[in-house]
C-alpha cells in the first residue's frame, strides 16, 4: 500500500487489518458507529448505560418480566440484574458479529461454585433468547478460583473471558486452564506505575504495554489457544503499540480518535517474532500461583481494587433496581 493511499485510511481501519477491535462500551450506538468485531461490559458500563433514557427500557423490562416472581427481595433482586445484563447482550448481539462478554458478579470471584453456577445461567437466560454459547463470552476475575472455574465451564462448552488481569502468574494459570479469552488491563498498570513512580510512559516503555507483550509472545511461542486481548486503555499510543495483539477491547472515546486520524500504523505483535522471544516455560499449581502473585505488589493492589469496584456497581444497581419493585 502506497504512503498515499495509507494516509486516507484511519487508524481504526488499519488496526482492524491486524486485530479483531472489540468495544468497551454498552452505548448501542458506539458500536453501530465504529462497527467493531465483538463487545465487552461489565458492571459499571452497564449501571452507566441504566441511567440514561435510550436504554431505561431495558431496566424497565428486566424488572416487568419478574417483579411477580415468588422469589424473596434479594434472589429477584439478582435474577432482574442476570436478566438486564442479558437483554443488554441480547441487543448488542444484533449490532456485533462476533461475541458478547457478560460479567458475573464480582462477589463471587473467591466462590468456585458460585461463579460456575453463575455461568451456567447467564448462559442458559442467552440460550432462551434463541443465543448459542459459542457468541457469549462469561467475565469472571482472575483469581485462582476464577479461573479454574472457568476452566470447568470450558468442558461444558461455556467459554470465558478472564478479566481483571494484571500479572504474568494469572496468565499462565489461564493459558494452562484451556481458558478461551483472557483480558489483561493495560491502563490500569500503567496508572499504578505512574503513581508509585512518578513517571510518565510511553510507547514501549509503558508496563501496560509490555506485560500485554510478554503474555502474547508466551502464548504463540507455546502453542496456546487461549486469546489476549488487551484491555482498560488510557491513550491511543499503548494501543498502536499493540497492534497484532488478537483483540483490543476499546472505549468509544478512543475509538473516536483512532477513526480520526490516519497517521500510519505498524504491526507490533505477530505469531511469527512471537517464536523468536526468550520466554521460557513454565508451570504454576495453586500453592505457586499465590505466592507468584503475591511476589507482585501492583497484581496484588489492582485486582483487589478492581474486585471492590465491580462490586460496589453491582450494589449501586441492587440498590436502583430495589427502588423501582
Amino acid at each position: 500500500m502506497s504512503t498515499a493511499t495509507l494516509e486516507k485510511v484511519s487508524q481504526l481501519d488499519q488496526l482492524k487489518k491486524f486485530t479483531k477491535v472489540v468495544a468497551d462500551t454498552g452505548d448501542f450506538e458506539s458500536m453501530r458507529a465504529y462497527q467493531p468485531y465483538d463487545a465487552t461490559t461489565n458492571p459499571s458500563l452497564i449501571f452507566a448505560a441504566t441511567q440514561k433514557p435510550e436504554y431505561s427500557h431495558l431496566l424497565e423490562q428486566a424488572i416487568a418480566e419478574l417483579k411477580d416472581s415468588p422469589l424473596k427481595a434479594s434472589a429477584k433482586i439478582g435474577t432482574i440484574i442476570d436478566h438486564l445484563l442479558v437483554l443488554f447482550g441480547t441487543e448488542i448481539l444484533k449490532i456485533v458479529p462476533g461475541r458478547v462478554s457478560t460479567e458475573t458478579d464480582a462477589r463471587l470471584s473467591f466462590d468456585l461454585e458460585g461463579s460456575i453456577n453463575k455461568g451456567r445461567q447467564l448462559v442458559e437466560l442467552y440460550e432462551k433468547k434463541g443465543i448459542g454459547r459459542e457468541r457469549v463470552l462469561i467475565k469472571i476475575a482472575s483469581t485462582w478460583e476464577g479461573i479454574k472455574a472457568a476452566e470447568q465451564l470450558r468442558k461444558e462448552s461455556i467459554n470465558c473471558n478472564l478479566t481483571l488481569l494484571f500479572s504474568f502468574p494469572q496468565a499462565v494459570a489461564c493459558a494452562e486452564a484451556g481458558v478461551r479469552l483472557i483480558s489483561p488491563f493495560v491502563g490500569r498498570i500503567y496508572d499504578w506505575y505512574k503513581a508509585n513512580t512518578g513517571k510518565d510512559y510511553k510507547g514501549a516503555d509503558d508496563p501496560g504495554v509490555q506485560s500485554v507483550t510478554r503474555i502474547y509472545n508466551y502464548y504463540k511461542k507455546f502453542g496456546y489457544e487461549t486469546e489476549v486481548m488487551g484491555a482498560s486503555f488510557r491513550n491511543t499510543g499503548q494501543i498502536i503499540h499493540l497492534a497484532g495483539c488478537d483483540l483490543l477491547t476499546i472505549s468509544p472515546n478512543l475509538l473516536e480518535e483512532l477513526s480520526k486520524s490516519s497517521d500510519p500504523i505498524a504491526r507490533k505483535l505477530s505469531p511469527e517474532t512471537a517464536k523468536s522471544s526468550d520466554a521460557e516455560k513454565i508451570t504454576l499449581d495453586e500453592k505457586s500461583f499465590r505466592l507468584e502473585f503475591n511476589e507482585d505488589p501492583m497484581a496484588v493492589d489492582k485486582t483487589a481494587e478492581g474486585i471492590r469496584k465491580f462490586s460496589a456497581d453491582i450494589v449501586k444497581l441492587e440498590k436502583l433496581i430495589a427502588s423501582r419493585i
